[in-house]
């Protein structure tokens, strides 16, 4: 409803001040302010997204179309607008500059710099919401992301162009597994860029310092609106990004972008919505809240050749509470990604790490998006893991095993020891095809279960130091041949035997 003692009182200021210039702008005035949103009147011609410019030097974006005037969240100088300020609409959404220049920096959602090393030369602006591309201009996802994580690697695989969701519960390693990714691309001709929204500044510099220590900067860009920054800031960090990664992706190249993290996106949503007096709905979400995320996930996409075979690889990251997938936005956010790698704070806790539940977890991408080689050998890991699983809960009861449950058990037991993995220690596809090859093929089942990972490590720097060749054969045709098999026993007998 419109205050009309507030919009009296505007209207007379506005006449005593009335200067009579004739002008042809779309202007008009603040006939409310507070808790970030401010309600205009006059601007008959302003369109959704319209970023507006306030007399004081504020700016704002128009979010609501009303027939009395609009609703604009204010994206900065807040604390400056005034009842009765002039506003001006500038005929243009929100846009935000993009090219090599972002490379190495740190940015906010309107693309201006607070890493203090100097303005950005940008090669483009770019509207931060565009249509996805047309389902006719894609190609298919076939393409690997290698992470570097076994676990991930071998059994949930994610492509280039694929949109696979990180999920589970605050302090169970999420950021870490995108962190190891963004790390595990270097040399491979990847953009990266790290969207952090709402998290705490002092968390994304010691973010931003891992990516710098491992040389990772020199390919990835930070876009980051804090848990300091506005609501609406927060709400179009993950616009901002993916509209800087489209850029790269319409020049033909790869970019991996995480978005960490999405629930903390819908909540900064939800304050702007309720804000604007939008209805809420289920958990006072509004109802487009599904479109809030399914727009912005949609853009992640291989394109076909003809358009330049570019791609956006999505890496949404959602918090749970207590474990519960079943919740309004992590259920949403499910159904949109190709797949969920899910965290789980008993294995976290049980020193399992990465704590990825194999059981929860799924890619529907599937093997499209893995070498020859990783694709053979990791073929019986998750069937050997979930008889694992199963062979272990019988086990509890104490009776007497035979021979051949004891050694599925021992196997299994390996087999966990072998998907343990410190962070910012990503393995080359090379590398992780020998350690599931040692590992599925039995030759771990006599090496005692705490010095399993001693024995892997020691076997690598072995075949580094003297066969080098086959390191390098799986590298370039990403493919185990049976000579190179052959080639690997032989290696692997040798070395146990003088072991």
């Amino acid at each position: 409803m419109v205050n009309f003692g507030d919009l009296t009182k505007v209207l007379e200021e506005q006449i005593q001040h009335w200067e009579g210039k004739a002008v042809s702008d779309s202007l008009g005035f603040v006939g409310q302010v507070g808790d970030s949103v401010a309600t205009i009147y006059g601007l008959d011609k302003s369109v959704y997204g319209e970023l507006v410019n306030f007399s004081s030097g504020a700016t704002g974006i128009v979010l609501n179309l009303l027939e009395e005037g609009v609703g604009c969240v204010l994206l900065s100088g807040e604390s400056l607008v005034k009842d009765g300020e002039e506003v001006r609409g500038t005929g243009q959404v929100v846009s935000v500059p993009t090219g090599l220049g972002l490379l190495g920096r740190v940015v906010n959602p309107l693309g201006i710099p607070i890493d203090g090393k100097g303005p950005i030369e940008a090669e483009a602006y770019r509207p931060i919401e565009t249509p996805a591309a047309a389902v006719i201009d894609r190609g298919s996802v076939d393409q690997p992301l290698q992470t570097g994580i076994l676990s991930i690697d071998a059994m949930i695989p994610i492509g280039r162009g694929q949109r696979e969701l990180i999920i589970g519960d605050r302090q169970t390693g999420k950021t870490a597994i995108a962190i190891d990714a963004i790390i595990n691309q270097k040399g491979k001709d990847v953009y990266c860029v790290y969207c952090g929204i709402g998290q705490k500044t002092s968390s994304v510099a010691a973010i931003i310092k891992n990516l710098e220590r491992f040389g990772a900067m020199d390919y990835t860009f930070v876009v980051l609106a804090s848990a300091a920054d506005s609501a609406a800031l927060q709400y179009i960090a993950p616009y901002s990004a993916v509209a800087m990664a489209e850029h790269f992706m319409d020049k033909g190249k790869d970019v991996f972008v995480v978005y960490d993290d999405l629930s903390k996106h819908a909540v900064a949503y939800r304050t702007i919505s309720l804000l604007l007096r939008r209805p809420p709905g289920r958990e006072a979400f509004p109802g487009d809240v599904f479109y809030l995320h399914s727009r912005l996930l949609e853009r992640a996409v291989k394109l076909s050749k003809e358009k330049g075979g570019g791609s956006i690889t999505a890496i949404p990251i959602v918090e749970t509470q207590a474990g519960d997938i079943s919740s309004y936005i992590p259920t949403n956010v499910i159904s949109i990604t190709d797949g969920q790698i899910f965290l789980d704070s008993e294995l976290f806790n049980s020193g399992f790490r990465p704590a990825i539940d194999v059981g929860l977890s799924v890619s529907r991408v599937g093997g499209a998006a893995q070498t020859k080689g990783i694709r053979k050998i990791s073929g019986r890991l998750r069937l050997d893991l979930a008889q694992y699983r199963e062979m272990a809960a019988f086990a509890q009861f104490g009776s007497d095993l035979d021979k051949a449950t004891q050694d599925k058990l021992a196997q299994g037991e390996r087999l966990m020891e072998v998907l343990k993995q410190p962070q910012f220690g990503p393995l080359p596809m090379a590398e992780q095809a020998v350690v599931l090859f040692i590992s599925i093929n039995g030759y771990l089942i006599d090496i005692a279960k705490e010095q399993v990972n001693v024995f892997i490590q020691d076997f690598l720097k072995h075949l580094k130091a003297e066969h080098a060749a086959i390191l390098e054969t799986l590298s370039q045709t990403g493919n185990l041949t049976m000579e190179t098999e052959q080639d690997l026993r032989s290696v692997i007998e040798h070395y146990k035997q003088k072991k």
